[in-house]
């Protein structure tokens, strides 16, 4: 755990009592603070309150009185498009609202670090896509190479729940923009932007909010070093925005849409080969091809994303490539489920948005597509790009019609995912793929999309 420091003797109130409330109430605890909890279920202050816990309601006239600050669970708005009743209480009383993650990077430094031959370091990792499968590739290659590894945040233990740093420690972070967006403090080592693409737009008021919470990363304590996905306009420009000049070699700009030139400290792959470029001269390279965890061009943006992370805090290239061979891929991340008579089943159910379902897509030549959901905003007429992957779609969910309609692939409406993991495999001819990648949230048939991706695991395993 990771005491919070700054609050010793204070009431510092926690609103929402997941896993990362309750972590922040028990590191307030830890560090001498009184925490005033609130959730409005029931059930997650019965929780709180068995942990010992103290829950008043913070919707109450006259609660913020004598608190310090208010700390934010991430699936809380606190602006658009509009604000929860509590957070809205806390601004209008002047009561400072933070997250878990301001509270980590205020805390994580201890006296003990000036006894260490090398101070922990704190690598972010934010974006639109692939920023999980970035943020525990780093963590498994600095793990492979004898590194003292943690992986919290988005992924892995709660921020705050972490261990202390040791010597020579690295912790990993995987940050949505809820998380950036909110936090006071932002003071990594290493700042990682995968790439951008429309999502949570509700929440940060359109695109332009969308990036600006995503920025905040880079901007708000300035990383040692940073790694900048720059296929998009969006990445080009913060590069830019962030380099002193062509050769500052503290901004190392990644792609997988062309090779890059020029003075600096450049990571690209094309036609499966990862290059590394620095001061015009070639110092590494990586065959990405023979790789089975990291699939397609979205994944090799992934891996030229954490291999200039892990140079960054100077690893060898050999070794970052012997553990790119060991890493096994997420789950729901371009899983390879099964292979059988010559057909592979992948689940990618956290394709939950257009530009992620389409990137999976991409990744295979011959695509029995199992897709459908609830649809987001924007449409789906960019999906039609990849109908040359498509052999034919498998459309799941409620509004199942409507979605296939969208689609110039061949669809056919299953409905429900027996139904289309069934018709896929009746249909599949060796050397095809059978592909989970929804395009949609999974909130009108399942709970979240791990449930969605085990459903869609469980069907395939019981039919082989």
């Amino acid at each position: 755990m990771i005491p919070v420091k700054g609050f010793s003797g204070k009431k510092v109130a926690v609103l929402g009592l997941g896993r990362s409330g309750l972590a922040t109430a028990r590191a307030l605890q830890a560090g001498g603070a009184e925490p005033v909890c609130w959730d409005d279920n029931p059930a997650a202050r019965e929780a709180a309150e068995g942990e010992g816990l103290v829950c008043s309601d913070l919707r109450r006239h006259g609660a913020f009185e004598n608190i310090a600050t208010l700390i934010v669970s991430p699936g809380i708005p606190h602006l658009y498009p509009t604000p929860n009743p509590v957070v809205a209480a806390a601004t209008d009383a002047g009561v400072p609202v933070d997250n878990d993650i301001g509270l980590f990077f205020r805390s994580f430094a201890g006296p003990e670090w000036h006894n260490y031959d090398t101070p922990p370091r704190v690598i972010a990792v934010t974006g639109s896509n692939g920023k999980s499968t970035t943020a525990a590739l780093i963590h498994h290659i600095l793990t492979e190479a004898g590194r003292d590894s943690q992986l919290a945040g988005n992924i892995g233990r709660g921020v705050l729940d972490i261990d202390p740093g040791g010597d020579g420690s690295v912790v990993v972070l995987e940050l949505s923009s809820y998380q950036t967006e909110l936090a006071r403090a932002l003071t990594p080592d290493v700042a990682v932007f995968t790439n951008l693409s429309p999502d949570h737009l509700d929440r940060h008021g359109g695109k332009g909010g969308y990036f600006a919470a995503k920025r905040r990363l880079f901007a708000e304590g300035g990383p040692d070093r940073a790694v900048i996905g720059i296929d998009e306009a969006e990445g080009a420009f913060l590069a830019g925005q962030l380099a002193e000049g062509p050769s500052d070699d503290r901004v190392i700009r990644i792609s997988v849409a062309r090779k890059l030139t020029g003075p600096g400290w450049q990571v690209f792959a094309r036609k499966g080969y990862l290059s590394e470029y620095r001061k015009g001269r070639q110092t590494g390279s990586i065959d990405l091809r023979a790789i089975k965890g990291l699939p397609g061009a979205h994944n090799h943006q992934n891996a030229c994303a954490a291999y200039a992370a892990c140079r960054s805090l100077g690893l060898a290239p050999r070794v970052i490539e012997d553990a790119l061979h060991s890493f096994p891929g997420l789950p729901h991340r371009s899983q390879i489920i099964a292979e059988a008579d010559g057909v592979t089943f992948v689940n990618d159910s956290k394709a939950t948005n257009v530009d992620s379902a389409l990137k999976a897509l991409s990744a295979f030549k011959k695509v029995r597509w199992i897709c459908g959901g609830l649809e987001k905003e924007g449409g789906l007429e960019a999906l039609n790009g990849a109908d040359g992957h498509v052999i034919k779609a498998y459309v799941i969910g409620r509004e199942a019609a409507g979605f296939a309609m969208q689609l110039t692939a061949d669809a056919q409406v299953c409905t429900t995912m027996a139904a289309a993991v069934e018709q896929a495999m009746a249909d599949a001819q060796p050397g095809e793929v059978v592909l989970l990648a929804p395009a949609a949230a999974s909130f009108d048939q399942y709970d979240n999309f791990e449930q969605r991706g085990d459903d869609f695991t469980a069907e395939v395993k019981k039919r082989l």
